[in-house]
């Protein structure tokens, strides 16, 4: 069961499906009801646990050389690799498009797919071994899923709506950047070219740094297309910490101010995306 668990990312898948209920809880119209919603959030659960999944299927040559990965299932052999699990991969993504047209609306769908298809064959397969933009455009991941929930009530997003998914565009970089200077020796052995590895640590937490920034002030902008201060106080705070542990970076660009700006920038999607559920339910 861990090995399963680990292989289908499902803590990535949680806050992917909690991001497509931010999308869904702030875009305005009749509310879904218990069974649509929750049916849209497992379809954006599950398509994200078979990208996951195929990120593992097709990375276990990489996942071998680092660290941090050489104890998944497919490299220690828990798992075996093979075509079975490609069929799994297939059948999990098919069941979660479908259910999702199904219970809300194609357009839903599509965007659920849309989300499953960034990460496991733009980013991982096309991008992630060829360039350093590769996290920048995988980004797209996220936002797609804020486009599902939104889109299984309207077809045509709001400006709430599209205000989150850009937040989860510009979210993703810092995020992983950090995540890579603290892994930069295992995607340097790898080949990897991830933004540290390709520029070094103390230019690569300046790009965190400036991105990050981009990222707080965009998460700012939904407080100003129809939230309210609930939600402005959870972004604001959230992004405060996050941009305090990104200066704290860019002054010592080291292993472990990197492990503490990836932990805040967990603390700064939360607090929007909860802030965001928080302020449609109080209002």
């Amino acid at each position: 069961m861990k090995a399963v668990l680990n292989l289908f990312k499902v803590r990535i898948g949680v806050a992917i499906a909690v991001a497509a209920g931010a999308g869904l809880a702030v875009e305005r119209g009749a509310s879904l009801g218990f069974g649509k919603t929750s049916a849209l959030v497992l379809a954006v659960l599950f398509a994200s646990a078979a990208a996951g999944a195929f990120n593992q299927y097709v990375e276990r040559d990489i996942d071998a050389r680092m660290a941090r990965t050489h104890g998944r299932p497919f490299v220690t052999g828990v798992l075996r690799h093979g075509p079975f699990w490609l069929w799994v991969i297939a059948a999990m993504l098919a069941a979660s498009v479908l259910a999702a047209a199904l219970s809300t609306n194609w357009v839903a769908a599509a965007y659920v797919f849309l989300g499953a298809f960034t990460y496991g064959v733009v980013y991982t397969v096309w991008l992630k071994r060829r360039t350093w933009w590769n996290i920048v455009v995988g980004g797209l991941a996220g936002s797609f899923a804020v486009l599902a929930g939104a889109a299984a009530v309207s077809p045509a997003p709001g400006p709430e709506a599209l205000a989150l998914a850009v937040v989860l565009f510009l979210w993703t970089p810092p995020h992983f950047w950090s995540l890579a200077i603290v892994c930069r020796r295992d995607y340097t052995a790898a080949g990897v070219p991830m933004l540290p590895v390709v520029v070094g640590d103390a230019r690569a937490a300046k790009a965190i740094c400036a991105s990050a920034w981009l990222l707080v002030l965009a998460s700012l902008a939904p407080a100003f297309f129809g939230l309210h201060f609930v939600y402005a106080g959870f972004a604001a705070a959230g992004g405060a910490f996050f941009l305090a542990r990104c200066h704290a970076l860019v002054r010592r660009p080291a292993r472990m101010p990197a492990r503490r700006a990836f932990l805040a920038s967990l603390v700064q999607l939360s607090a929007v995306l909860l802030g965001a559920m928080a302020d449609v339910a109080l209002f």
